[in-house]
């Protein structure tokens, strides 16, 4: 009986090792395909804003994030997507209940002193479908960003009637700079 009990607690405790070695590695492997997908999306709303202003990041968070999200999705195997609270396009933006929570949490981590660049999430999930490792990292809207998700009167005329053509269920505004606009959220199965 007592040699049982030992057995029981060294698998439980190689068990718990394994599972939080599995959590690192799938963590920095996920780090690695959302970080640079960040700064990509960044670099091209730059571009969009030099070349045409506020009204033509618009159309890079509509046509060309979307498009790079299915690429890495397509090369990795894994589900890699936006997602918020407050969604502007409800088919592509709303997060499922594991990702709303986490959401949450990093807006409860934001209010009481962490910076958002630390925002993360991760965890293995059993599921419907199976297991599954999941991932978030969470968005600050930066300064620029104000012009398109920012309160009533930061956003200009043309930005507002862009978004309303373009998103007419758009929910993403009212923000302010620093505040979490969303996370990126990568779904993998195991």
């Amino acid at each position: 009986m007592k040699k049982s009990l030992i057995l029981s607690a060294v698998l439980a405790l190689a068990t718990t090792s394994a599972y939080a070695e599995d959590l690192s590695q799938y963590s920095n492997e996920s780090r690695a395909v959302a970080m640079p997908f960040m700064k990509q999306l960044a670099a091209a709303n730059q571009k969009a804003i030099s070349e045409g202003g506020p009204e033509s990041a618009v159309g890079v968070c509509r046509d060309i994030a979307p498009k790079m999200a299915g690429d890495i999705s397509l090369q990795t195997g894994w589900k890699l997507s936006r997602v918020s609270l407050k969604v502007r396009n409800p088919l592509l933006g709303t997060a499922d209940a594991w990702e709303q929570k986490q959401l949450q949490s990093f807006a409860e981590r934001l209010a009481q002193g962490e910076k958002p660049e630390t925002l993360e999430a991760a965890e293995i999930v059993q599921e419907p479908a199976g297991k599954s490792f999941r991932f978030m990292k969470a968005i600050a809207l930066q300064p620029g960003c104000v012009s398109c998700h920012g309160s009533d009167e930061q956003i200009p005329a043309n930005v507002k009637a862009k978004l309303a053509s373009e998103y007419p269920h758009d929910q993403a505004t009212g923000y302010s700079a620093g505040q979490i606009r969303g996370a990126v959220s990568i779904k993998r199965p195991l």
